[in-house]
């Protein structure tokens, strides 16, 4: 595995720490750059919580270093109170079954739906 330079793990950090909900994605929140980017947001954003979205492709060394933190290959990455929750497919499934809005309640995250 490599090793993540702590720079680089401190600003992932202080992302994490500083939200409820962090998504790291391709694009933003307004404008995803990848269709299982659009498809957490448009999950999120249905379910009406507030998050911020870390767009990885304006830096390279956040992309890569996301993937190294995690110890998950792919981008999206959601958070939640500092948890790595999972990426497209697994985002998708809680929603499907309903655990994503019972671990929302849990975590005391307030939600607001479309």
């Amino acid at each position: 595995m490599n090793k993540l330079n702590p720079i680089i793990t401190e600003r992932i950090v202080s992302e994490i720490n500083s939200h409820d909900v962090v998504l790291f994605m391709k694009g933003t929140p307004v404008m995803p750059q990848c269709g299982f980017s659009a498809t957490v947001v448009g999950v999120l954003s249905h379910v009406g919580v507030q998050f911020r979205g870390v767009n990885v492709l304006e830096d390279d060394q956040i992309r890569e270093g996301i993937k190294t933190y995690s110890d998950w290959p792919t981008i999206p990455q959601l958070y939640v109170k500092g948890e790595f929750m999972g990426g497209c497919d697994i985002v998708k499934e809680m929603y499907e079954s309903g655990e994503l809005l019972e671990m929302f309640n849990t975590h005391g995250i307030n939600l607001t739906p479309k």
